[in-house]
């Protein structure tokens, strides 16, 4: 069996972290499987949907790494759903029931006041086709149901959450098309699953009860459902589900600097047993995924372990992956001296800063007439080779210093910095006028 996923979303809106985590899931699970990853537009919704986000979904999941290896949209699809619906109401799976909203809303709160589940009663069932005629000549426009078999058991194996069984009698024949003719979500979704030969569903848990209902609408269409593993949704750091979460998309991340290896890297091991590690290849997050190993209790989604696992992978990024991004002038060589101290991509410009100056540096008192003594060594050695090595040799064996007192004041005058990058990678870049000017203004 060819393993075939896919990742379904409604172009109501931009992607926010949870989605990209559950596209990149499928996709993972695909990739390994050897299989196929399918981006499903869930547009059927024509008055919330738009286009402008469909190209973003696109472009959102093309920055984020994840090849599509074929694309569906539900309103070019809208043929199937027809054909597929007129057989089920033939068969009698599913039927017109004509209780308006409000009608439906007093039946479910006089349940619950009985202290009883708010389940629809079927009472549309037990209308004569007589009744039905005179409700649609009095311009009644039935809404559609799907009739739950209640002697067929609701069950799967979920590769996450493990066997699942729901009783169809403690459950509501499930509404999936309005009045006005539109689809809700449930009957479309299985048919696109059956049809483009989906084998696997990773999606969140808050899709079980949907799950539920829909493997009696693929045995009503003579199908087999896929295989599914319900994962459980991201959490924010005040550790419940956040309408923060709601707002990450690739637009901030893109802001925060963010790289898009780190993002693959944390969002793919988040709430399963592996340790989270920078791996800038996709290709390594692929060999190691096992759907397996995602647990059942709900992972927090922390930006500040975002920034750790960014920088790790900044640390790796050959000049290649960088050289559109830097500043004008900056080469591969003061990438690869830069690189260990940065966070992000964007903070190489402030080091490149340090290499072309100026720079607004304080000397103490007492350092001043080392920095001159500094400067003449500076300016009667040879630069070749590596300069610094040279010059604090030199000064350690003239003025008897050692460690911080030898380094830290040469470090602040050239750099204007207590910290950065190694000073035997950083000081060729700043080259021996740009030094020397510097050692000479600090005495």
């Amino acid at each position: 069996m060819t393993v075939v996923t896919r990742f379904a979303p409604s172009p109501t809106g931009r992607l926010h972290v949870g989605n990209l985590q559950q596209a990149l899931r499928n996709w993972l699970f695909a990739r390994a499987q050897g299989g196929r990853f399918v981006l499903r537009i869930d547009d059927t919704d024509a008055a919330r949907s738009e286009e402008r986000y469909v190209d973003a979904i696109r472009a959102d999941l093309a920055w984020f790494g994840l090849s599509v290896d074929a694309e569906a949209r539900q309103s070019a699809r809208t043929t199937q759903y027809e054909t597929r619906f007129a057989q089920l109401v033939e068969a009698g799976r599913i039927y017109p029931a004509y209780e308006t909203a409000q009608e439906l809303d007093l039946k479910r709160k006089v349940l619950l006041g009985r202290g009883l589940p708010p389940v629809y009663d079927g009472a549309a069932l037990a209308l004569t086709d007589a009744e039905r005629a005179t409700l649609e000549r009095d311009g009644v426009r039935p809404h559609w149901r799907f009739r739950l078999d209640h002697a067929q058991p609701l069950a799967w194996d979920d590769l996450v959450r493990g066997p699942q069984r729901f009783d169809a009698a403690t459950m509501s024949d499930p509404v999936i098309r309005r009045a006005d003719g539109s689809w809700l979500y449930m009957l479309p979704s299985a048919i696109d699953d059956l049809e483009l030969g989906i084998s696997h569903v990773v999606r969140g848990e808050d899709h079980v009860s949907n799950t539920a209902l829909q493997v009696q609408m693929f045995t009503a269409m003579g199908g087999a459902a896929p295989r599914f593993a319900h994962t459980p949704l991201l959490t924010g750091n005040e550790g419940k589900l956040s309408k923060r979460l709601g707002s990450l998309g690739v637009d901030h991340f893109r802001e925060q600097g963010v790289e898009p290896a780190a993002l693959r890297s944390l969002l793919a091991r988040l709430g399963t047993s592996d340790p989270v590690e920078p791996l800038v290849d996709a290709a390594s997050l692929v060999a190691g995924f096992d759907i397996g190993h995602v647990g059942r209790a709900p992972a927090r989604f922390d930006e500040a372990e975002l920034a750790q696992v960014n920088a790790k992978v900044v640390h790796q990024l050959p000049f290649a992956a960088v050289a559109d991004r830097l500043p004008a002038g900056m080469d591969a060589v003061a990438w690869e001296a830069v690189r260990p101290n940065l966070a992000r991509v964007a903070d190489a410009e402030s080091w490149w800063r340090v290499v072309e100056g100026p720079v607004d540096a304080v000397t103490p008192d007492e350092d001043r007439s080392y920095l001159s003594e500094a400067a003449g060594v500076a300016d009667a050695m040879a630069w070749a080779g590596d300069p610094w090595h040279a010059l604090t040799a030199a000064l350690k064996e003239r003025t008897g210093r050692k460690g911080k007192a030898l380094f830290l004041p040469l470090r602040r005058a050239l750099t204007g910095l207590d910290h950065g990058p190694d000073m035997a990678a950083l000081l060729p870049l700043i080259g021996r006028e740009r030094a020397l000017d510097r050692l000479r203004r600090g005495t």
